[in-house]
């Protein structure tokens, strides 16, 4: 029973993690709003946020091989806990930026923990499926809960709980870690032939890469000093970084994992999964919010409906996995099928579409997504089969590290289809108001050069203002419908690489069984 109390505590600190860079990134606005602090300098403090967590993520399980998973841990939360509460109290932007930097690094830490606890201290292979169900919930069920979480503390209660609702619960996920979590023998004799070198040309390369993805659209890419440094040291650091972590006795990963198809499969298809489950919330919440209007508390249930049944999905999905005739590769493709429904189905939005036409499409993520993310889970992990003291943390730092990376990638990807596809849209709306403009009515009627583009909203008001608002909007709407299509498309790709890249994997119950 304690490990399995051990791993609701560090549960819930990844939760709490998550939050802290979810809830953060929705509520973005209110908080500057309320610190005054404007756009430019804003988007730092979730850009620093991302970087620091990729940083902690590769760290992380080298760290509790050294100081043992309950030391390690308790240090983990207790940096989340504090660097999160302090925030609101910051007298200036600088300090803000130093704790969304603990921030990140403290959450990098905490989430490659839970995946070491799911394959090393459930050590009976009968029950291990269901420990990576829950660290599956990190991966689906806490996104779709920052939005409602973030409409509660914004809307209801106040912006500073942003921030405030990581002491509580990091309160109780270290007091569950302490009771459930056993004693270990430290291992310090590690820190001799520590990697150091590796460490350094991670924090340079991957956070020069993430600062890059995250901030390069702002900054108008190549066009900008700072982003040519920093796409020249990711490009020099991570390559060597690859290259030491190869050959160095005690390294923070182990690259040679990924000669595991399934290792490999699990670290690519993560990525990409993690891209099109955030977005298949995200874009609908940001359609909302500037196309219609709405408040996070008002569109927060398209999220909900994809959170609240992960509770039940992911374990009903464990059970179903547990059968020697289940195919994993089988059951992810099914669950892709579901996803590309959903995609190809949002891609018909238009101006009329409000929260109600979006709860269809959104039933189709809901059982698709654990179906893709239990089975790519499973498939990935059961090549583990040593103590968690050996193998695990590597598999952990494999596949956790390129999971906080998608973020970053993400931000880049929607950004290039807004500009890219945002600023067509637009040229050939103003164009066809061009042509058209001798023939506009007099009295109000200047909506009408944009109906051949599928109509605008009847709020609108008149005049030219109502002539650019419906030019917004409608470019709002048909970049929505682009990045679904985008998505739909990455779905396909990761459907051929479900079929062409990993070999079947049984229950882990009946895998270690004949070993």
């Amino acid at each position: 029973m304690k490990p399995f109390i051990g791993l609701a505590g560090i549960l819930l600190a990844s939760m709490v993690s998550e939050f802290n860079d979810q809830v953060t990134s929705i509520a973005l606005v209110d908080i500057r709003g309320a610190l005054g602090i404007s756009y430019d300098p804003g988007t730092w403090i979730q850009s620093l946020y991302v970087s620091a967590e990729i940083v902690g993520m590769a760290f992380s399980p080298w760290l509790l091989a050294t100081f043992t998973l309950r030391r390690w841990t308790l240090f983990s939360i207790a940096l989340c806990g504090v660097a999160s509460t302090l925030v609101p109290f910051s007298p200036n932007i600088e300090s803000i930026f130093a704790l969304r930097l603990l921030q990140g690094f403290a959450g990098g830490l905490i989430l490659p923990l839970l995946m070491v606890t799911a394959l090393g201290a459930l050590k009976n292979p009968k029950v291990r499926i269901y420990g990576l169900a829950f660290y599956a919930l990190t991966a689906s069920f806490t996104s779709g809960l920052a939005a409602s979480l973030s409409a509660l503390w914004t809307d209801l209660v106040g912006w500073p709980f942003v921030f405030f609702q990581a002491l509580p619960l990091c309160t109780v996920a270290a007091a569950l870690v302490w009771y459930g979590d056993p004693h270990g023998q430290p291992h310090y004799e590690r820190f001799h032939c520590a990697d150091w070198r590796g460490a350094l040309l991670a924090v340079m390369g991957l956070g020069a890469l993430s600062t890059m993805l995250y901030q390069g659209d702002r900054l108008d890419w190549f066009n900008s000093p700072l982003i040519c440094v920093l796409a020249l040291v990711s490009a020099i650091a991570i390559p060597l970084f690859v290259v030491n972590e190869w050959f160095h006795p005690l390294p923070l990963m182990k690259p040679q994992l990924l000669g595991h198809r399934n290792i490999a499969y699990g670290a690519v298809a993560l990525v990409v999964f993690l891209i099109i489950a955030q977005a298949g919330s995200t874009v609908p919440l940001q359609f909302l919010q500037q196309v219609q209007g709405y408040r996070p508390a008002q569109s927060s249930p398209i999220t909900l409906e994809i959170a609240l049944p992960q509770l039940l999905l992911l374990p009903a999905t464990a059970f179903l996995l547990d059968f020697r005739t289940v195919d994993a590769r089988v059951l992810s493709f099914i669950g892709l099928a579901l996803i590309l429904t959903s995609c190809v189905g949002m891609s018909f939005v238009d101006y009329t579409w409000n929260r109600d036409q979006f709860y269809l499409w959104q039933g189709f993520q809901t059982v698709g997504q654990p179906l893709v993310i239990m089975s790519l889970l499973m498939m990935a992990t059961n090549v583990v089969k040593g103590p968690y003291a050996q193998e695990a943390p590597f598999l952990s730092s494999l596949i956790n590290t390129p999971r906080a990376l998608a973020e970053a990638v993400g931000v880049w990807l929607f950004a290039l289809i807004g500009r890219w596809r945002g600023g067509l849209h637009s040229d050939r709306i103003i164009d066809q108001i061009g042509q058209n403009r001798f023939r506009l009515p007099q009295n109000g009627g200047v909506m009408s050069a944009v109906q051949p583009f599928a109509g605008v909203s009847p709020r609108a008001p008149h005049g030219l203002q109502a002539l650019s608002d419906a030019v917004r909007q409608q470019v709002e709407v048909m970049s929505a419908a682009d990045t679904f299509l985008i998505l739909a498309a990455l779905t396909v790709c990761l459907m051929i690489i479900v079929v062409v890249l990993p070999v079947r994997s049984l229950p882990p119950r009946i895998e270690f069984a004949e070993q």
